[in-house]
């Protein structure tokens, strides 16, 4: 089979969706790292909108984590990170576009926030988020297992999890720690830092300060 070729970058948390997706299946691939500020002449030919990450395979080419998660899924279906059953499949889908659509927002509103007054109606919205996230989605669909969809880790768990390794950035930052009352997500959290493919991509907390200063200053 082709060779897999993934486009990324260490800094960007979509780029670390795909790549632990490639880690968890076991597949073999190539890490070439982009230069966000200085991107190859080449690049838009392979992501039209310069945007990462994005993967070559044979002669297929995509861009946007969520595609080139669900196209691991297929084309590499062992072991399996979306359930057989359709219902459960489509909550599955249903929560990655929450994570897109609702977390990703409200997660950098508040990084970006540079008026003091501001970040306490940014950060209620976060925290919103983050109980709808646990009373909605790891309250009804992990039962007694520590990850979204129960006992397994699924594409789920990596929609969501590479801003909780930047957590400490809004920790620095705003003073936003996770709240206390969440219980399931402090244990989905650990269980995934303690994963196997989540500690062969791990970054330190340092890098992710340094990396999200322009975004935190206004400096970006």
């Amino acid at each position: 089979m082709a060779e897999v070729i993934i486009y990324s970058a260490r800094i960007c948390p979509f780029c670390h969706r795909s790549r632990l997706a490639l880690l968890e299946k076991g597949i073999d691939f190539e890490l070439v790292e982009i230069d966000l500020g200085n991107k190859p002449d080449w690049y838009p030919d392979l992501s039209p909108f310069g945007t990462v990450p994005a993967l070559r395979h044979g002669e297929v080419r995509l861009w946007e984590s969520a595609v080139i998660n669900e196209y691991l899924e297929e084309v590499f279906p062992t072991p399996a990170l979306l359930p057989d059953d359709p219902g459960r499949k489509a909550l599955a889908r249903i929560w990655i576009d929450f994570a897109g659509n609702r977390l990703v927002p409200a997660f950098y509103r508040l990084l970006e926030e540079q008026d003091a007054k501001a970040r306490l109606q940014r950060q209620a919205e976060l925290d919103k988020v983050l109980h709808i996230m646990e009373t909605q989605g790891l309250d009804r669909l992990a039962g007694e297992g520590p990850y979204w969809l129960g006992d397994t880790v699924s594409l789920v768990d990596l929609a969501f999890y590479p801003w909780f390794e930047r957590w400490p950035v809004l920790e620095h930052y705003r003073g936003a720690s996770l709240p206390a009352d969440l219980p399931r997500m402090q244990r989905w959290r650990e269980a995934m830092a303690g994963r196997p493919a989540v500690r062969d991509d791990m970054e330190e907390s340092a890098f992710y300060i340094a990396g999200y200063r322009g975004h935190a200053t206004g400096r970006k």
